[in-house]
């Protein structure tokens, strides 16, 4: 008990610390946005976080494993700390440019890739086996928290003080976790240095790991799917959207998002009081099919901001209960000598669909969906009865088609003999 209050205080701290990191990512959008008038610029600076994210992934796992959690977690955050002061030096002397924020934005996906395999044995070194399923959802309730009032306070402090005021908030934030980590946690943990003839002797160990245990691994491989059709709508296509279908109503737009984040804090309450599922790998597809279900198919049909914010709260709301089970599972079944390693793959497999979604969903929305609505041919037509006609329509048009795919998707996981067998462990 004495360990789960110590990570409360670490939970705290590091909430405080990735609201000020969100604030200063929403910053840099209307900053970037402002300065290019170009929505690309945008989709670019996701593009340049994710994609060395990934692929430094496949690589830390090994590192991860054979190195104090703790200091990698300090020098990762401290790295990323010393990357907002560049820029908030450069803000002050007025020589940011937008590459400055893509090297930025690469810097902090490494450091994320180092970072987050760290983070997730940490926890489990530190916190009791019956409450992970309430660390969870206090992660997801905080995480989701910040989603709701980091535009919010960001956009309030970028207009008193602009970007210099934000990345100042972000730094002291940093310094309050980073001294709360350094001086008040312990993690234990025995690290056995293993020598490796290559960079990839490592990273094959997590793949023998899952080459074994195919469940997890076809957990891997379908989230990585549903994160694809979730990023190629969600991630780009909902603000353009609701701004086409609303005559530009600014208003609407932030009560749709501040539902989105409502309901993951609703949901991330609901998984840190609830007991621990006993059928781990349903909870997460059923969450998953519901998510799909109630989310995108009611904002592709949606005509009015009531909708759009119940499907919001509808798609955001199962989202814990994906990563509780999840993170159960793979609690359970990783050895904690290689947890790092297969962490470490498990991000590259999930989150390497993202980037491409992002583009792909910008693309799809502006050369094929929107056009192909205003073409007047019989398929457009029918689909002008379910989801509308004008601006926006097509990219109602591709809600309605993630909404099916996704959910599809979702039962056909569900039914795979090796995925139901994780629901016994």
């Amino acid at each position: 008990m004495e360990n789960f209050k110590k990570y409360i205080v670490l939970w705290v701290s590091q909430s405080v610390s990735q609201l000020g990191s969100s604030m200063t990512a929403f910053a840099l959008i209307l900053w970037t946005y402002e300065q290019t008038r170009s929505a690309l610029s945008v989709s670019i600076m996701s593009f340049c976080n994710y994609v060395p994210y990934i692929l430094i992934s496949i690589f830390v796992g090994a590192f991860v494993d054979n190195h104090s959690k703790k200091a990698v977690m300090l020098v990762s955050d401290s790295i990323a700390a010393l990357a907002s002061l560049f820029i908030l030096v450069f803000s002050m002397t007025g020589i940011l440019s937008a590459w400055h924020i893509y090297i930025m934005n690469a810097i902090v996906g490494i450091t994320t890739a180092f970072q987050q395999p760290a983070s997730s044995v940490a926890i489990a070194k530190i916190v009791p086996k019956d409450k992970l399923t309430n660390v969870s959802g206090m992660n997801s309730f905080s995480s989701n928290l910040i989603v709701v009032f980091s535009p919010m306070l960001a956009s309030v402090l970028f207009s008193v003080g602009g970007l210099p005021l934000i990345l100042l908030f972000d730094l002291l934030s940093f310094a309050a976790a980073f001294c709360v980590l350094l001086f008040l946690i312990h993690i234990p943990e025995q690290i056995v240095r293993e020598k490796f003839t290559s960079p990839f002797a490592g990273i094959m160990v997590g793949f023998r790991f899952l080459k074994n245990e195919k469940g997890i691994l076809q957990i891997m491989i379908t989230m990585a799917v549903l994160n694809f059709f979730s990023r190629l709508t969600y991630e780009n296509i909902l603000s353009p959207m609701i701004l086409e279908r609303s005559s530009a109503n600014n208003v609407a737009l932030g009560i749709v998002n501040a539902c989105m984040g409502i309901g993951g804090i609703i949901g991330g309450l609901l998984v840190s009081i609830k007991k621990e599922s006993k059928k781990k790998a349903t909870m997460i597809y059923i969450s998953a099919a519901l998510s799909f279900l109630f989310g995108d198919l009611i904002m592709a049909v949606g005509r009015n901001v009531f909708c759009w914010s119940f499907a919001a709260l509808a798609a955001s709301l199962p989202i814990p209960f994906i990563l509780a089970g999840q993170n159960l599972i793979l609690y359970k079944k990783i050895p904690e000598n290689i947890q790092g390693r297969v962490f470490a793959v498990r991000n590259a497999i999930q989150y390497s669909t993202i980037p491409f979604g992002i583009l792909l969903g910008g693309y799809l929305a502006d050369y094929v969906f929107e056009p192909f609505m205003q073409s007047n041919t019989g398929i457009a037509i029918s689909l002008e009865k379910i989801v509308g006609s004008g601006a926006g329509s097509g990219m109602a048009v591709m809600f309605l088609c993630t909404g099916v795919c996704g959910f599809s998707m979702s039962i056909f996981s569900l039914l795979c003999k090796e995925i139901q067998k994780l629901n016994d462990c």
